[in-house]
């Protein structure tokens, strides 16, 4: 996890305050505890909601000062608010509403995606059994009788196995890799809507990023 750095938004006639496009995430959503409206995103025509994109949505919250067709949640910031309704009109490219309510978790949070993987295989065994005791024991089977002579008398024994399986944590690796392209893709997508749309009172968005692919 990244240590992102305490922000405050401007105040009065003071400059805007510059924030990285994950910065004001994290204001918005772990701050100022804003939330995903989808209706907002929505425009009714005839008996169907016909959705209208983030550009109308800055647009029109920069001529009105407020919030569009939303809930009347005034608490967070008019800012957090705004950015609530940019993430909740993610485009489908980007993974639309399914990864905007993942990117607010993460936000949050003030996690990004997990992408790191011990690429070396494992063996485990295939399954455990618990005691009343909880520890957790591995499951054997049996593998057949075994005749010894032991003190001078033939004796029998059960041979029990564990079965094992040796685990591949690449295709576990390169998911979370596109898990992470996902989450940095859509957070280019917000910055650049708005650095070309604006819509903020209080903050300017810069160009910084997170570390695009921080594997290599």
């Amino acid at each position: 996890m990244m240590a992102v750095r305490s922000i405050q938004p401007a105040r009065g006639s003071a400059p805007a305050t510059p924030v990285s496009i994950r910065e004001l995430l994290e204001w918005a959503f772990g701050r100022e505890l804003a939330r995903l409206d989808f209706d907002e995103i929505g425009a009714v025509r005839g008996d169907r909601r016909v959705g209208v994109g983030t550009e109308y949505l800055l647009m029109q919250r920069q001529l009105l000062g407020c919030q569009i067709d939303g809930g009347g949640r005034s608490e967070p910031h008019p800012d957090a608010d705004t950015v609530a309704s940019a993430l909740a009109a993610l485009p489908a490219g980007h993974g639309g509403r399914a990864t905007a309510l993942w990117i607010a978790e993460l936000a949050r949070a003030g996690m990004a995606p997990e992408w790191r993987y011990d690429c070396r295989k494992t063996c485990e065994p295939v399954s455990w059994r618990a005691c009343k005791h909880g520890t957790r024991y591995a499951v054997t089977e049996n593998a057949g009788q075994v005749q010894y002579i032991h003190r001078g008398r033939l004796r029998q024994a059960e041979l029990r196995v564990c079965p094992v399986r040796f685990r591949d944590p690449a295709p576990l690796a390169a998911r979370a890799r596109r898990d992470y392209l996902r989450w940095w893709g859509a957070l280019l997508e917000l910055q650049q809507t708005f650095r070309v749309y604006g819509g903020l009172t209080a903050f300017v968005v810069t160009e910084a990023m997170p570390t695009m692919e921080p594997w290599r």
